[in-house]
């Protein structure tokens, strides 16, 4: 690989390792409102906008995987759950200091928001590493299988596997803590890992073209990383 082409491929990994990163931190932030959506009036989807970004995080790494290698998708990964909890304990800190008079936002509201974000982020860690670990693994199980072809089936496979684990762990954990009740772990499961599965069988066409993409600017064959 030419210095010039060595200087792009590690801009366009910095670049997104913070996409991921910002993802993230973003759907940790922003969990605790909830919504419903009805493509078409198939099914109710009834899932917290903390999913909207967590789909793009499961496509960065299935890119990096591919193109990078697993080493370095690993590593975006813990970077990750640094920032999440860096992120962590800034929440606290701010939620400790008192807010003045005059603030836009008193201390009442800002727990309220963010009251509960620590042990948010401390669910959502520990599903994303048993999630995000078990993505990797998968889709080089099947990337070494199939020697480097369909690359659909492996990021289908390991994303849906992981995507439930996620789901599933999260949920646990955020009821088990009385964030959320019971009462609505089995329905948020069914639409949120639903609608995963849904993102991840539409991200595909995505993955392919940026795939593709890679491979021309990179001269890279099928299968082959671009630290190979």
């Amino acid at each position: 690989m030419t210095k010039k082409n060595k200087q792009l491929a590690d801009t366009v990994y910095l670049i997104l390792a913070a996409l991921f990163i910002a993802s993230l931190v973003a759907s940790n932030l922003i969990f605790q409102k909830f919504f419903y959506w009805e493509p078409f009036g198939w099914y109710r989807f009834e899932i917290s906008v903390g999913i909207l970004p967590y789909p793009i995080t499961f496509l960065i790494t299935d890119i990096l995987s591919e193109i990078y290698g697993k080493k370095k998708a690993n590593q975006v990964v813990i970077a990750g759950i640094f920032a999440s909890f860096f992120s962590m304990i800034i929440i606290i800190i701010a939620d400790f200091a008192p807010a003045i008079d005059s603030s836009p936002v008193n201390d009442e509201v800002f727990h309220q928001v963010f009251g509960v974000s620590p042990l948010a982020v401390f669910a959502s860690m520990i599903a994303y590493l048993f999630a995000q670990f078990i993505d990797i693994r998968i889709f080089h199980f099947w990337k070494k299988q199939t020697n480097g072809k369909h690359l659909w089936l492996r990021n289908n496979f390991s994303t849906f596997a992981s995507q439930f684990m996620d789901t599933f762990t999260v949920l646990f954990l955020l009821c088990s803590f009385h964030i959320l009740p019971w009462t609505i772990f089995t329905s948020l499961l069914i639409s949120g890992f639903l609608f995963k599965v849904l993102i991840a069988a539409l991200d595909t066409p995505v993955l392919y073209g940026i795939v593709f993409l890679f491979r021309r600017r990179f001269h890279l064959g099928v299968g082959q990383e671009i630290l190979d």
